[in-house]
């Protein structure tokens, strides 16, 4: 079953609570965002901890901002499987503090990860050129195709983050005076297009994009390493504000990407629970080798979720408790 809050809110940086022990698991809501690894992620959360540990656990839908308020202010959905955390973090400061939200766990041990990537096969082929001063050397081996003369970054639609950073970084690195132009694809479809159109042609490809995502499981592409760390007060004094005039290279920085629980969930369910929430985390390979599969096959949340579960259980038996696994095991 599904039922849908609204409100708004998410997120919140990480902590682990201590909890007392309970006779059983109970009813337990989980949220699920509007995105393919946040449906899929609450979608195995929801299998494991019914068939696993015993709950009564439903799929609540919310968006990114009404999860955490609706379980800030009433305790519900008990679980934000996925939660972006670093998108709001005025909005969780308070939260965090009072403890009224419990991070548990990185969903994502490696973060979400936005930036410029490159087919791997143009690295093979010129060793070094994920280094952004190689790729800036080379404007020739990414031909525009508006202009051949010039390379070509590919970017994302007006409007979006990730846009106006590559926008700011251009001019940082001054990609223009190196021989490139920053090409506005126009949506989010375009974009992809011209990345799956230049990787089936083994053509060259520069641009934005970032992970977990189905296209970068169907694709081996690899990040460019701008040659500096993130500067967080100079990405929000300029990197990140589209009319920043005098930006100064930087690189885009790692999400933290958190599994979240309301206080009066942690406090009332099987402790068990609360431990295989708390080792339930997973990677951006995995996760985009999952999300091509969905894609490619227009599985749902749940038939993801059921195919990860049958094809991978040397990922999550280390999860779960080996009593939950043998009922996994036998219910699959």
């Amino acid at each position: 079953m599904k039922k849908t809050i609204t409100g708004a809110a998410i997120a919140l940086p990480l902590l682990f609570f201590g909890h007392g022990a309970m006779a059983g698991c109970g009813e337990v809501t989980i949220a699920s965002m509007n995105w393919q690894s946040a449906e899929v992620l609450s979608n195995i959360d929801k299998i494991i901890l019914n068939e696993g540990y015993g709950c009564s656990a439903d799929i609540v839908v919310v968006d990114a901002a009404s999860g955490i308020t609706s379980q800030v202010e009433k305790g519900k959905p008990d679980i934000i499987p996925e939660a972006w955390v670093d998108l709001f973090p005025e909005l969780v400061k308070a939260p965090l503090a009072e403890g009224r939200v419990v991070a548990l766990v990185p969903s994502l041990s490696d973060g979400g990860q936005a930036g410029w990537f490159i087919p791997r096969y143009m690295l093979e082929k010129h060793p070094g050129l994920n280094k952004i001063e190689e790729i800036l050397a080379h404007p020739e081996y990414f031909p525009s195709p508006e202009d051949s003369s010039k390379g070509a970054i590919f970017n994302g639609p007006t409007g979006w983050g990730g846009t106006i950073a590559t926008n700011r970084l251009a001019k940082a690195f001054d990609v223009a005076g190196k021989g490139f132009s920053v090409i506005d694809t126009g949506s989010a479809a375009a974009l992809d297009s011209s990345m799956a159109k230049a990787y089936e042609r083994k053509e060259p490809w520069l641009g934005f994009y970032w992970e977990p995502t189905s296209l970068l499981g169907m694709y081996d592409m690899v990040p460019v390493d701008f040659g500096v760390k993130h500067d967080a007060a100079e990405w929000k004094r300029c990197t990140s504000v589209d009319t920043c005039t005098d930006p100064k290279p930087n690189s885009f920085p790692r999400d933290n990407v958190l599994t979240l629980a309301s206080k009066s969930f942690i406090e009332r369910t099987d402790p068990a629970a609360v431990d295989y929430l708390k080792a339930r985390s997973w990677n951006n390979k995995t996760v985009n080798t999952l999300m091509a599969w969905m894609t490619e096959n227009q599985a749902t949340g749940e038939e993801g979720a059921r195919h990860f579960l049958a094809e991978h259980p040397e990922i999550w038996t280390k999860w779960v408790s080996p009593k939950a696994a043998e009922l996994l095991k036998a219910s699959l």
